[in-house]
């Protein structure tokens, strides 16, 4: 096998590979060799199929099998020999082959760059501690107050803030829709959660009693097929129910499985604390890759880039068609600006990506089994009943556990580096927390490292060493 090195252009190296006719024949007859020793062929005693009968009959599959083999030995002996490491695969063009000639072929591969992570003691961040306000606690707890209120019959018009249980049929020019009916359903007068003006036309109904309501279904309404239609409902009221009052005492706090108010307060300010501790944590984990994508500016393999784009625009695309279905108006947009504009940030991305793998790499963070173990287990139970579904799914598609490793491995090495950071804390309302980032809304949708692409497949190469190359146009 003779490898020749053609072309080196910043991160593009180019081959050429010859292999030698009588190599390739060699791997043939051995491999239809291998072969006659277990097939059998009428007239033939196992094991005597002569090499000729062989190759006649299966020689086109196993040239096939021995060129795949030759060209993923060539490609991997040249990056083997020159201590490569691959970005993305290696791409092949066959140049010349016909049998008894010699096989050649060029490969092209984007390497890794070299990389010199920055001093991350020069970094510095501010943590930001929310203060939940005392009024945002009792409001929570009156919320679930509401929800376990108790509700009795009444043998009375109904009011708003009522409950009616009620039987319905609902049909759009004289025909029934999906969903537009149910019995024994439960509503609150007054809620807004049903259509709008539905509640409205049965305050003052009795147990009992049958109405026709008509309604509009709003023009942004969900399904596209009934937006901004009327629509007319059957109703029989079957029961009318008052609510009673939950005080926010200590009979809320066992309705929920503690033991008093206190305990209660206690969970609910924990709740908002964890939930705003990880709105800060998003806060400061942005404005640390904005420091790092500002101190470094090394190449990236475009091959990579074309990845994360296309990954990119594909969610964009998804979104016009979801806007589309749902009769959304379309902003007119440039589609060449935009397309760069995305472009950009997909070389961010991939950039930060590489960044944290050689962290990772070069400081021998990983992730371990244990830890795979129980995000899968949290993956699992947000799909209540379908637990073990999930789980199997993953065992069966190994390379699905990238999207549970990569965010683990990624949160080590941001850990990693604001350890070794300048970080300052300053506790802010909850206010003004909520309110930067709906103002950075945009922002983070940008910026966002999404290691499950770039920095995901960067760690497998590494730890690796390499991509098998496979033929291809």
């Amino acid at each position: 096998m003779e490898i020749t090195e053609t072309n080196t252009d910043g991160l593009r190296r180019e081959f050429k590979v010859v292999v030698a006719a009588s190599d390739i024949d060699k791997q043939v007859t051995s491999r239809l060799s291998e072969l006659g020793r277990t097939i059998r062929l009428p007239g033939f005693r196992p094991g005597k199929v002569p090499i000729t009968v062989l190759k006649k009959r299966y020689g086109r599959a196993v040239m096939g099998e021995v060129l795949e083999r030759v060209v993923n030995d060539g490609s991997s002996e040249a990056i083997r020999a020159r201590n490569l490491r691959p970005a993305v695969q290696p791409r092949i063009e066959i140049v010349s082959f016909n049998e008894g000639t010699d096989l050649e072929y060029k490969m092209a591969i984007e390497v890794l760059p070299e990389i010199r992570p920055m001093d991350f003691t020069e970094i510095e961040v501010e943590r930001l501690r929310p203060e939940v306000p005392e009024t945002e606690i009792q409001t929570a707890l009156e919320r679930i107050a509401q929800r376990q209120r108790k509700s009795e019959p009444v043998e009375r018009a109904a009011e708003k803030g009522d409950a009616v249980v009620i039987d319905f049929k609902g049909t759009v020019d004289d025909k029934e829709f999906a969903g537009g009916s149910a019995e024994g359903y439960t509503l609150e007068l007054g809620a807004d959660a049903f259509i709008p003006g539905f509640e409205d036309q049965l305050v003052g109904a009795k147990a009992g009693e049958a109405r026709t309501v008509e309604v509009t279904f709003p023009a942004d309404y969900g399904a596209a097929d009934l937006a901004g239609k009327v629509a007319r409902f059957a109703v029989d009221v079957k029961e009318v129910r008052r609510y009673q009052v939950q005080p926010v005492d200590d009979t809320l706090a066992q309705a929920v499985g503690l033991q008093n108010l206190e305990e209660l307060r206690k969970s609910v300010a924990e709740q908002f604390e964890r939930d705003y501790a990880s709105l800060a944590r998003q806060r400061l984990k942005r404005a640390l890759l904005d420091k790092l994508a500002a101190r470094h500016d090394f190449p990236v393999p475009e091959g990579m880039v074309d990845i994360e784009f296309q990954g990119i625009w594909r969610q964009l695309e998804q979104e016009r068609e979801r806007q589309k279905a749902a009769g959304e108006p379309e902003e007119g947009v440039d589609e060449e600006q935009l397309k760069s504009e995305y472009r950009a940030i997909a070389v961010r991305r991939v950039r930060l990506g590489l960044l944290l793998a050689e962290v990772g790499r070069t400081h021998n963070i990983t992730v371990a089994p244990e830890e795979i173990n129980r995000a899968l287990s949290e993956q699992a139970r947000r799909f209540p009943g379908q637990e073990r579904r999930i789980i199997e799914y993953y065992r069966e598609h190994p390379e699905a556990i990238d999207q549970i490793r990569a965010p683990i491995f990624e949160d080590k090495v941001i850990d990693f580096i604001l350890e070794r950071a300048q970080v300052t804390e300053r506790s802010v309302p909850v206010s003004e927390l909520l309110r930067e980032e709906d103002e950075d809304e945009s922002v983070a949708q940008s910026v966002e490292v999404a290691a499950g692409s770039a920095g995901a497949a960067v760690a497998e190469l590494k730890e690796s060493g390499g991509a098998e190359a496979t033929p291809g146009n």
